[in-house]
């Protein structure tokens, strides 16, 4: 027997002793297809989500022909942090998983969660560009997709962030590399099962039961809501509407950008008689996605000041303003975005 039909064997041996799990293996089969031959890097934090991930890629590994690479970034923020790392390491090496450690030597003292994800996602973006590698797997689920959604609407987000997070992302609009996250329709509760069943345990961050975090907030509201009678599945069914509608934006978005909005390495240029004649959520769209694409940051500036600068454009009141990083002004009929120096 060949060792690819020797894998598929043993996957069905292992998953058919539970048909939630195997029909979780089907799924994420499926949704990785696309992948067949690739290179790909997969983010291990140590908890049940990333765990058990990492152990469905090695599942999968024959079968689409992979070539994963598992890496875990210490973020060297408790005193333990190099420990729990070097446990993750052991407990991936038990079912012959290679981890790299890559140790952030950068201390982190404010947003520490925010600062976090942000080094963990250069850190992997800069492991992908040295070995050319395009994907990034996280283990993302669907609580977690839950939680960005109160978050954001928190926050007043529109239709854009409430869509919450997607199967598949570009890396602050870098299409080099492209975040994947195949778990984001299986229950948590799966995802810890399956981590128990294979590997005995897993890793407990301690900020996940710490209130001082909008997450952690927004996890205690999920059970409120749940309890009131609003179930999760109803905020997935629309946080997916919702995800369709952002859709449909966006291709009216692609279409502007096409026809009304010069590109240069200097600057942006948008017509603004063209700017003008859109909805005010497709207005917000173009300033929005204009000022991240250009500025090169992972996340556009508030609502709230965006909406203030469409504001002057359409009453004629704008000429010169800075924000997210961008000079914007008004040259006649043209509206300019350059970097801020």
């Amino acid at each position: 027997m060949s060792k690819k039909n020797s894998n598929v064997l043993n996957n069905k041996v292992f998953f058919s002793k539970n048909k939630n799990l195997l029909k979780i293996f089907s799924q994420i089969k499926l949704k990785l297809s696309f992948l067949k031959k690739k290179k790909i890097l997969v983010s291990v934090s140590g908890g049940p989500d990333s765990l058990a991930l990492s152990y469905l890629i090695s599942k999968l590994q024959n079968e689409l022909f992979l070539k994963p690479y598992f890496v875990h970034i210490d973020h060297n923020i408790r005193k333990n942090s190099s420990i729990e790392a070097n446990t993750v390491r052991k407990l991936l090496k038990d079912i012959g998983i290679k981890l790299n450690i890559i140790t952030n030597k950068k201390k982190i003292t404010k947003n520490i969660q925010s600062n976090a994800r942000d080094i963990r996602y250069e850190k992997m973006f800069k492991f992908c560009i040295k070995r050319k590698i395009k994907y990034i797997l996280t283990g993302h689920h669907r609580e977690d997709q839950i939680e960005t959604f109160l978050i954001r609407l928190s926050r007043g987000s529109g239709v854009l962030g409430l869509s919450s997070m997607k199967p598949i992302s570009s890396f602050k609009n870098n299409k080099k590399v492209m975040i994947v996250r195949p778990l984001l329709d299986i229950k948590k509760d799966d995802l810890v099962k399956l981590t128990k069943n294979i590997f005995g345990k897993y890793i407990k961050d301690p900020s996940n039961r710490d209130t001082k975090y909008l997450r952690t907030k927004m996890r205690n509201l999920n059970r409120i809501l749940e309890k009131s009678g609003i179930k999760p599945d109803q905020i997935i069914k629309s946080i997916k509407n919702l995800a369709m509608t952002n859709d449909t934006i966006d291709y009216y978005l692609g279409k502007f950008e096409k026809n009304s909005l010069k590109k240069t390495k200097k600057s942006y240029e948008i017509n603004l008689s063209d700017l003008r004649e859109q909805t005010t959520e497709l207005q917000y769209r173009i300033i929005s996605s204009s000022i991240v694409k250009f500025s090169g940051k992972y996340y556009p500036p508030r609502s709230k000041k965006i909406f203030n600068i469409l504001n002057k454009i359409n009453i004629g009141g704008l000429k010169k303003q800075t924000l997210g990083g961008c000079i914007i002004e008004n040259y006649g009929n043209k509206l300019k975005i350059t970097k801020e120096t």
